[in-house]
C-alpha cells in the first residue's frame, strides 16, 4: 500500500518509544494528562508499518539505498 520508507534504527526507536508511551499510558494512573501517553500509537504503527506518512509527504527516507 504505502512505499517503504523507514529504515531499520529508525524502525527500532520507533517501536521503542511507542511501547513505552503506551506502557507509561497504564503505569501512570494517577495522572490527568495520561491520555497523552496514547501518543505512542503513532510511532509504534509507524514503525510496525515500517512506512512514515510524514516521511512520504516531505519525500525523505530513512531506508538504505537500493543498488
Amino acid at each position: 500500500m504505502f512505499k517503504s520508507n523507514v529504515g531499520g534504527i529508525d524502525r527500532i526507536l520507533r517501536i521503542v518509544v511507542g511501547l513505552a508511551l503506551i506502557a507509561g499510558f497504564f503505569l501512570d494512573a494517577n495522572s490527568s494528562y495520561r491520555w497523552l501517553y496514547l501518543i505512542g500509537i503513532v510511532p509504534l504503527a509507524t514503525g510496525l508499518a515500517g512506512s512514515c506518512l510524514l516521511y512520504s509527504m516531505l519525500g525523505l527516507s530513512t531506508c538504505p539505498m537500493k543498488k
